[in-house]
C-alpha cells in the first residue's frame, strides 16, 4: 500500500488539531504552540527538520532565517498570514487543496466559527507564535 503525500498531510492536521480550538490554548506561550503546532514539519529548533519533513515532498523552509531572507527584517505581517492562511500570499498563493501548510486560522477556529472572541483568541495565538518566531531569528552576521 502506497501512502501519499496529501494522505500523510491529512493525518498530521488531524492529529495536530484534533479537538483544536483558540480557547484550548490560550495560556500556552509561543514557543510551546510553535512546538505543538509547528514542529512537526520545521523541526523543534524551527530549521525545517522536522519529523515527516521529508515525506512532504516540498522543502521545508528554515524559520530562523526569515528576518535574513528578508533583508535583515523580520517580516512579521506576512508571517502572521502564511501561519492563518485563510488569506494566501505569495508562494502560499494556493488553494486550500493544494496548500501542504496546514490552514491553522480555520483549523484553531473550526468550532467556533462566527464567534468574534474565538476569531480574537486565534489571532493572539497566530501572533504568539509569530512572536516566538521573530524571537529565534539569526542574524546574517550568525548564519
Amino acid at each position: 500500500m502506497r501512502i501519499t503525500r496529501t494522505q500523510i498531510l491529512v493525518a498530521v492536521i488531524a492529529f495536530a488539531a484534533a479537538t483544536a480550538n483558540a480557547a484550548d490554548f490560550s495560556k500556552y506561550s509561543g514557543e510551546q504552540l510553535y512546538q505543538r503546532f509547528c514542529s512537526g514539519c520545521h523541526g523543534a529548533q524551527a530549521h525545517g527538520d522536522g519529523k515527516i519533513a521529508k515525506s512532504l515532498g516540498v522543502i521545508v523552509p528554515d524559520l530562523t532565517l526569515l528576518a535574513v531572507r528578508n533583508h535583515g527584517e523580520f517580516p512579521q505581517e506576512r508571517i502572521i498570514k502564511i501561519i492563518d492562511g485563510r488569506i494566501t500570499i505569495g508562494k502560499h498563493n494556493h488553494n486550500n487543496e493544494d496548500r501542504t501548510m496546514p490552514v491553522w486560522g480555520s483549523e484553531l477556529l473550526r468550532s467556533e466559527q462566527g464567534d468574534p472572541e474565538a476569531e480574537r483568541a486565534t489571532a493572539a495565538l497566530i501572533h504568539k507564535i509569530a512572536d516566538y518566531l521573530e524571537k529565534i531569528q539569526l542574524h546574517p552576521d550568525k548564519k
